[in-house]
């Protein structure tokens, strides 16, 4: 039976903001930086290296089966391949995409709040 390596405890301390950030998103931009946001601080944690993780690396992606896209630049980094691999770390990152897709359908359907934040101060 090969080990399996968890990273609830990061998971844990970022979930609290993320879902903060999600709640006080107003736009699907929003929805997505802050996906990206609390990605990389989660995957640079599990990586033991502040910045590994570029802004590009990872994205939002609503209509992908997991929700999410990594680039091929960081699936290859050697770091990343040993905390993913035997970790619970796809399942985190699901998770949090799926929080993030449901969020970003819901601001698509009612652009409202979105439509408020463009036009604030132009009247």
């Amino acid at each position: 039976m090969s080990k399996q390596v968890s990273y609830t405890k990061f998971e844990n301390q970022l979930r609290p903001l993320f879902r903060e950030r999600l709640d006080q998103a107003e736009s699907v931009e929003d929805v997505k930086k802050f996906f990206v946001y609390t990605v990389q601080e989660l995957l640079e944690s599990v990586m033991g290296r502040m910045g590994a993780v570029r802004y590009d690396d990872v994205a939002l992606a609503p209509d992908a089966a997991e929700g999410y896209a990594i680039a091929d630049s960081l699936a290859q980094d050697q770091d990343f391949r040993e905390a993913w691999d035997g970790s619970d770390l796809p399942r985190i990152l699901r998770d949090f995409a799926e929080n993030a897709v449901k969020r970003h359908r819901h601001l698509e359907k009612n652009p409202a709040k979105t439509e408020a934040k463009m036009y604030r101060g132009q009247a």
